[in-house]
């Protein structure tokens, strides 16, 4: 409905908006709730937001408190809200896909699927304890509960095996430049990131640390990494600065190994894995054997290297968004892992032990969607949200 907003003692128009009824419980808290739909200058804002805190009995909510309360009503789950957080932040195509799977209760759905097959199992056991003696009892319910178990373990190892994509993807792939002194990967970084990011020298050992750029290279989150150029140093500051590079290059998910063509050969142990790149081509000199060539200063080369890069980090990527994104999900899944391992090593072992690790594993899959100890998550979590959510 479309209606002149009033103030309440005064009676003066504050606005005239759009004015939304959503009844509960069918509303995103699960209560009832009315929305203003005002034109939005901060004039507008301040004065509607003192007309609404001067009404008994209203407040300005706090960061978060809507998506709270949706998930205290249980019209969202932990993983779900986490969804909705990742979404919020998401500044390329597979960070919101993946959010949005997990917003829309992609992983609270495969946990309850486990939790109810673990149950199931739970309850065959606890049958065979209460009634072993009995003659109506039947003896293979061990087997069924342990083929149960086998089957839930084989469903949270491959979510496991996820985790490291939907992180990610989450957070972003480093994609890291590395080379001598003046390979030119200060300027590259530049072109790259289309803008003046690293100081550019013809001297030497101008880059001692370690300078990031975020990009969005065909829906994949990058962070591009100059580093300090690989050499060995008397200067204890550029020596440093050498060894972070080194150590960042065994942990990047790609290695640009760059030289410039007039120089020689990377002597650097090279990984099978790494981009190797030839900067400066329009300059005389020779491009080996695999290497891309590109210059900064035409421009040849830099859409085939941003094209390779894509690649890349393609076949590093599976086909469907991530279930696991976060270390506390890995956490909790690693941890009902480990419970049900116990179970399927110990076969036909005594009972109750078995049904015990069952439990275990059930109270990890609540804890992954915040059926127990949730709080000071919680916490954290909406201490990131912006109010109106």
């Amino acid at each position: 409905m479309l209606r002149h907003l009033r103030h309440p003692v005064s009676r003066e128009v504050i606005d005239s908006a759009l004015v939304l009824f959503f009844p509960g419980p069918a509303s995103f808290t699960g209560e009832d709730v009315a929305e203003f739909h005002i034109h939005g200058s901060r004039a507008v804002m301040a004065a509607l937001l003192s007309a609404l805190t001067g009404l008994p009995g209203l407040r300005l909510a706090e960061a978060g408190e809507f998506t709270r309360r949706a998930f205290e009503a249980g019209k969202l789950d932990l993983a779900a809200v986490e969804g909705l957080a990742d979404l919020i932040d998401s500044e390329t195509e597979w960070q919101r896909r993946q959010a949005l799977r997990q917003m829309e209760g992609a992983l609270g759905h495969a946990a309850a699927l486990w939790r109810d097959q673990l149950v199931g199992a739970m309850s065959l056991l606890e049958a065979e304890i209460d009634f072993s003696d009995e003659g109506d009892v039947s003896g293979a319910l061990v087997e069924d509960a342990i083929a149960a178990v086998t089957e839930v373990l084989a469903s949270l190892c491959d979510a496991l095996g996820s985790f490291r994509m939907g992180e990610r993807v989450r957070e972003g792939f480093v994609v890291v430049l590395a080379g001598p002194p003046n390979a030119g990967k200060s300027s590259l970084l530049n072109a790259l990131a289309r803008r003046d990011v690293a100081i550019v020298s013809p001297q030497p050992g101008t880059t001692r640390d370690m300078i990031e750029v975020r990009l969005d290279l065909a829906g994949f989150p990058v962070t591009l990494i100059d580093t300090a150029g690989l050499r060995d140093s008397v200067d204890p500051i550029e020596a440093e600065g050498v060894r972070r590079a080194t150590a960042l290059a065994e942990k990047a998910d790609l290695v640009l190994r760059l030289r410039a063509v007039d120089s020689p050969p990377n002597r650097t142990t090279l990984d099978p894995q790494d981009l190797m790149v030839a900067t400066k081509c329009d300059l005389p000199g020779q491009t080996g054997v695999g290497e891309l060539a590109v210059s900064v200063q035409s421009g040849v080369g830099l859409d085939a290297l941003l094209r390779n890069i894509s690649e890349r980090l393609g076949a590093l990527s599976n086909p469907e968004p991530a279930l696991l994104t976060r270390e506390r999900q890995r956490v909790a899944v690693t941890d009902a892992v480990e419970a049900l391992q116990r179970v399927t090593a110990s076969g036909h072992g005594q009972v109750e032990l078995l049904a015990e690790d069952i439990r275990i594993a059930v109270r990890a899959l609540e804890r992954l969607v915040g059926r127990i100890d949730v709080e000071d998550v919680l916490d954290r979590l909406f201490a990131g949200f912006c109010i109106g959510k």
